[in-house]
């Protein structure tokens, strides 16, 4: 996605937040391909046929890149979040980049998640669940399948690294980079696996907060910081899962796998359904009613109370809990508007869900002086803190957070916080091909506001 909000999408609707609602109709028997009897949205449509064929079964031929007990630990660790007994810290890269699959950049990455997860434990006093958008989050909504940019004239959207490239040369939508998507999300996870059994525990729980000396609070966060590093360090300290968008659902069905009487998309441990591709009826929920693994559903302004409750019926008939985690995103100011009749909806649907607040896609802006995409550090925390307030408010339990967010330091894509990002500093560094994430200093602080405000 470029950058700077200068280009103008072309074509027709491909099923956006407001789509026209579809009728669930009866549910019939469950297949990994039954999807596609239903209307799809967001998919990248392939050009060579028998290409994307021949891609398709080979990837249905290679090995799992997670294990089936993994996700049924995960959906276990769901359950308890759910029950306000866990809290849960789920970040990452907007779209991950193939260009990204270095060993400093990855270590980096999952090193901040686990240090957020760490400052939330210690001063909430809670375990975490660090799930990281990590290892297969590829893939990328758009608006329109085309653009039109600037010396090129209409081109295809880009879509993430495992559909087309972010050169306007590399813009055809390529069905072999779904093999290159594979082979980068295997090597991103075996190297981080390695890492986590072989790390320092001095490296893990090693937090910088030099960068938020400007804050008032900075020697409070000098002492959590110690004491951290003083805790002895266990295997739950590093444990981690994956998760990704599910939007291109030939590949979903392509790693989907049987085990035992069930099916388990095992391309990552926690796949979510976007508020784009959430519509009763669909092809999305078509492909996650059937699958084991614990799911989420992205929840927006545009999602109706009726048509929640029978999201649910279709996803989680068997009121299982540690199933369903839903990811609300209003947008800083929208929270008790829209949060309170979700909240009431999922009581009268008697169906058990994980609450998680994404405080990062609601809230995004253009930056007046030069037009790049960005969001406030303040406003991403006013709406995590505003969905706080409305599940105490209602008797429910916000059971974890959903950022994007960078290891890198020198990342300058969100404004605000201690570092005092300004407009005119986001060119100095801003790396993203989709949405702005917070840098390591911002996520560090993000981590402790929220931290402080749940204890």
């Amino acid at each position: 996605f470029p950058r700077r909000w200068s280009s103008t999408l072309h074509l027709g609707n491909s099923g956006g937040r407001g789509a026209k609602r579809l009728s669930a109709g009866p549910m019939a028997e469950w297949s990994p391909s039954s999807w596609q009897s239903k209307p799809a949205q967001q998919m990248a449509e392939w050009e060579d046929k028998a290409l994307a064929s021949t891609v398709l079964a080979k990837l249905g031929r290679l090995p799992p890149i997670v294990q089936p007990a993994e996700a049924d630990r995960l959906k276990k660790l769901l359950a308890e979040a759910g029950r306000g007994e866990r809290f849960i810290i789920q970040g990452g890269d907007c779209a991950e980049r193939f260009v990204d699959c270095e060993a400093e950049r990855l270590e980096s990455q999952l090193k901040l998640i686990l240090q957020m997860g760490m400052i939330v434990e210690h001063v909430v006093g809670k375990p975490t669940v660090r799930i990281c958008r990590i290892a297969g989050q590829y893939g990328k909504p758009r608006s329109k399948p085309t653009e039109v940019v600037e010396g090129h004239g209409e081109i295809m959207s880009f879509k993430g690294d495992n559909i087309n490239g972010f050169e306007p040369k590399d813009r055809k939508w390529d069905p072999e980079r779904l093999l290159q998507g594979y082979f980068h999300s295997a090597a991103t996870l075996n190297y981080l696996r390695s890492y986590t059994a072989c790390a320092d525990p001095a490296d893990t729980t090693n937090i910088d907060i030099n960068a938020l000396r400007s804050s008032p609070e900075f020697e409070n966060f000098s002492k959590d910081v110690r004491a951290i590093r003083a805790k002895e360090a266990t295997k739950e300290t590093t444990e981690f899962f994956t998760s990704h968008e599910a939007m291109q659902l030939d590949l979903e069905e392509a790693l989907t796998r049987k085990v035992g009487d069930k099916y388990y998309n095992l391309s990552a441990h926690l796949v979510w359904i976007g508020d784009r591709t959430r519509q009763v009826g669909g092809a999305h929920l078509e492909y996650f009613r059937g699958i084991a693994n614990p799911i989420a559903v992205k929840v927006g302004p545009s999602m109706k109370n009726d048509e929640l409750k029978e999201l649910l019926q279709i996803l989680n008939p068997n009121k299982e809990e540690g199933r369903i985690m839903i990811i609300t995103r209003y947008g800083a100011g929208k929270v008790e508007e829209m949060l309170t009749g979700h909240i009431q909806a999922v009581k009268e649907s008697g169906i058990p869900v994980t609450w998680q607040c994404d405080g990062v896609h609601g809230n995004g802006i253009v930056a007046a002086s030069n037009k790049f995409k960005t969001r406030r550090l303040e406003d991403i925390l006013q709406e995590i803190m505003e969905c706080m307030a409305v599940h105490e408010k209602c008797g429910s339990i916000l059971g974890g957070i959903h950022l994007e967010v960078t290891g890198q330091t020198s990342v300058t894509e969100c404004l605000g916080g201690c570092v005092g990002l300004t407009e005119d500093m986001l060119p100095q560094n801003y790396e993203t091909y989709c949405d702005p994430r917070l840098n390591y200093a911002q996520s560090i602080e993000a981590a402790f506001a929220v931290a402080n405000g749940a204890k």
